[in-house]
């Protein structure tokens, strides 16, 4: 048993069943709280079917939906640094911007990512 935590006891299947509830836990609670996450569930369900249209390589076709794919990642991180800033606490505080600003910043250098990569691609 794990010293640090009562959740990390579980193995095999149950361990594998746990986690797949906290990640659609996860997905659930950021879909419901978080609006930039539904920008980017919408922007993908937009881009991953519209890079189908296109005559390129599996390679790049990859590359383009990984990218995507990418932007939901960092979203997620960067709504649960949100979250455990505000959980500490809800008054302003220079490091609390700084987290939250870090997290924005990454943010906007994976959609830079998917702007550049699909414009690298698709540029004739």
């Amino acid at each position: 048993m794990n010293a640090y935590s009562p959740f990390k006891g579980k193995t095999g299947l149950k361990r594998i069943w746990n986690a797949a509830q906290y990640s659609l836990d996860g997905f659930k609670a950021a879909f419901l709280n978080e609006a930039a996450f539904r920008q980017i569930i919408l922007l993908n369900a937009l881009l991953i079917p519209a890079s189908f249209l296109f005559h390129i390589s599996r390679a790049e076709h990859a590359l383009m939906i990984c990218v995507c794919l990418l932007a939901l990642i960092v979203e997620l991180f960067n709504s649960a640094i949100e979250a455990v800033v505000d959980r500490v606490s809800l008054e302003k505080h220079p490091l609390s911007k700084i987290a939250k600003d870090m997290g924005s910043a990454a943010q906007f250098t994976a959609l830079a990512i998917v702007f550049i990569t699909w414009l690298i691609i698709l540029w004739p």
